[in-house]
């Protein structure tokens, strides 16, 4: 890919990952004009944006007490996002540790 497709698509790219509201922001921005590097990095968002609200969903009926199980979930989210928006920032595209192949695969159609 080169460096002109990835600066035009890096902010759209970044909003991705500004919890779940900035995927859709981020698929509107890019609905007219399509870029490849931004399409990657919202389908990644959106997988991670799925997972946890899964996840947390599934986490909720667990009270405040039970930090066993509430902080490595919020870790574990944290250093995802992190690492998605490391990545987008510094126009790379690799895919996030443990989903993002999934993620490019299911929703390989967004973007294309």
């Amino acid at each position: 890919m080169d460096i002109k497709t990835i600066e035009e698509g890096k902010s759209t790219a970044i909003t991705s990952y500004i919890l779940v509201v900035g995927v859709l922001i981020a698929m509107s921005m890019n609905s007219e004009k399509r870029n490849a590097f931004a399409s990657y990095h919202i389908r990644q968002a959106l997988g991670l944006s799925i997972l946890f609200v899964a996840i947390g969903y599934t986490l909720s009926g667990f009270s405040a007490d039970a930090p066993e199980i509430l902080l490595p979930f919020w870790l574990c989210m944290t250093v995802l996002w992190g690492y998605g928006l490391y990545t987008a920032i510094s126009g790379q595209m690799r895919p996030m540790p443990i989903i993002g192949t999934l993620c490019q695969k299911v929703f390989k159609t967004i973007g294309a």
